[in-house]
C-alpha cells in the first residue's frame, strides 16, 4: 500500500529562482495543507466501502458472464440459427432463386426481345427519318430567324440604345455626380455628430459599468474563484488517492478470502478428490468397467460373425436355388492367342478369297 505523506515539511523543496516559473508545490500555502488532511480523511472513509462493493460487483460480473451469460448466448445463436436463419437460406437458395430465375429468362423472353426488335426495326427507322425532317426545318427556321434577328437587332440599337446612352452620358452623369458631392458633406457632418455621441457614451458606460465590473472581478470573483479551484483540486486529489488506497485494501480482502476458501473449500475437496474419489474410480473401472467392456466387445465379434455366416448361408442358398431353376452358368472357352504359321495364313487367305468370289 503506498503511503503518501499529507503534511510538508517546512523549508522542504528547492526555492524557485527569479525567472523560474512557480510551480505548484511552492505555490501551495497554509489554506491548501489545512484543506487537504481532512478532505482526504472524509473521502478515504467514504470511497472504501464504494471501492469494495464495486470490486466484489465487478468479480459477480464477470463470473455470471463466464458462467451463465455467455453459454445462453451460444445456446440462443444456435437456436436462432437453426430456426431462422437456415429456414430463410434455404428457402432463399431452393425457391426464391430458382422462381426468380424462371421469372428474369420470361421477362427476357416476353419483354427484352420484343422491345428490342421494336427499337432496332420500327423506332430507329422512324426516328431517323423524324431527325432529317426536324433538320432541314430547323435549318431554314434558322435562316430566317437569323434575318428576324438583326432586323430587330437594328431597330433596337436605333430606336432604344442610342437615345438610352445620350441620356445617361449628358442627363444621369451630371445630376449623380452633384447627388455624390451632396452625400459625401451629408456623411461628414453625420461622422462627426456620431463620434461625439460616441465618445460621450463610451465614457459613460466606462464610468457606470466597465469599472464597478472590473472591481467585482479583481477583488471578489478572482479570490473566491481561486479558493474553489483549491478546494475542487484537494478534493480531487483526495478521490484519487482514497481510490487507490481503497483498491489496495479490496485486493488485500480479496486474497484473504480466497485463501480462505481455499483452504477451507478447495484443498480438501481435491484431497478427497486424488486421494478417495480416484482410486475407487480405479478399482470400478479395473474391476467393473473393462469386464463389461471385454463383454460387450465378445458379443459384438460373435454376433458379426453369426451375421456373416447367415448372409454366406442365404447367398449359398439362393445360388443354388438359381442353379436348379436356370441351369448353372456356360462354360467359357479358351481362347488360343498364338499367331497363326504361314500355311494356316495361307488356308484362311484361300477361304477369304472363295467366299469373296461367291
Amino acid at each position: 500500500m503506498d503511503m503518501v505523506d499529507l503534511e510538508k515539511a517546512p523549508g522542504a523543496g528547492p526555492q524557485a529562482g527569479p525567472g523560474e516559473p512557480v510551480r505548484r508545490s511552492d505555490a501551495e500555502g497554509c489554506l491548501a495543507v489545512a484543506i487537504r488532511i481532512p478532505v482526504r480523511v472524509v473521502v478515504l472513509v467514504l470511497v472504501v466501502p464504494v471501492r469494495m462493493v464495486w470490486d466484489v460487483l465487478v468479480v459477480a460480473g464477470r463470473f455470471l458472464r463466464d458462467a451463465v451469460l455467455r453459454p445462453v448466448g451460444r445456446a440462443l445463436a444456435w437456436l436462432g440459427r437453426a430456426v431462422f436463419v437456415w429456414p430463410l437460406v434455404g428457402l432463399w437458395r431452393y425457391v426464391v432463386v430458382p422462381l426468380a430465375r424462371g421469372v428474369g429468362w420470361l421477362g427476357h423472353v416476353l419483354l427484352v426481345v420484343p422491345a428490342v426488335w421494336l427499337y432496332r426495326w420500327v423506332l430507329t427507322p422512324v426516328g431517323q427519318a423524324l431527325a432529317r425532317f426536324f433538320t432541314r426545318v430547323g435549318a431554314v427556321l434558322a435562316a430566317a430567324g437569323r434575318g428576324l434577328y438583326a432586323g430587330l437587332a437594328w431597330l433596337g440599337r436605333y430606336l432604344a440604345v442610342v437615345p438610352a446612352v445620350w441620356l445617361y452620358r449628358w442627363v444621369l452623369t451630371p445630376v449623380g455626380h452633384a447627388l455624390v458631392r451632396c452625400g459625401r458633406q451629408v456623411a461628414r457632418g453625420v461622422g462627426l455628430v456620431v463620434t461625439g455621441v460616441g465618445f460621450v457614451l463610451y465614457w459613460t458606460l466606462r464610468v457606470l459599468l466597465v469599472l464597478p465590473v472590473l472591481a467585482v472581478w479583481r477583488w471578489v470573483l478572482a479570490p473566491a474563484g481561486r479558493f474553489l479551484a483549491v478546494v475542487g483540486r484537494e478534493v480531487a486529489d483526495a478521490l484519487g488517492h482514497a481510490w487507490r488506497v481503497a483498491g489496495h485494501l479490496s485486493r488485500a480482502v480479496g486474497r484473504f478470502l480466497g485463501t480462505v476458501l481455499r483452504w477451507t473449500v478447495a484443498e480438501p475437496a481435491r484431497w478427497v478428490y486424488r486421494s478417495v474419489l480416484t482410486p475407487v474410480g480405479h478399482a470400478v473401472r479395473d474391476t467393473v468397467l473393462r469386464p463389461l467392456a471385454e463383454a460387450g466387445r465378445g458379443a459384438r465379434r460373435a454376433a458379426r460373425q453369426a451375421l456373416a455366416s447367415a448372409r454366406l448361408s442365404v447367398r449359398q442358398a439362393r445360388a443354388d436355388v438359381r442353379r436348379m431353376l436356370f441351369g448353372g452358368p456356360a462354360e467359357r472357352q479358351p481362347v488360343d492367342r498364338r499367331e497363326p504359321s504361314a500355311a494356316e495364313a495361307r488356308t484362311l487367305g484361300s477361304s477369304t478369297t472363295a467366299l469373296t468370289k461367291d
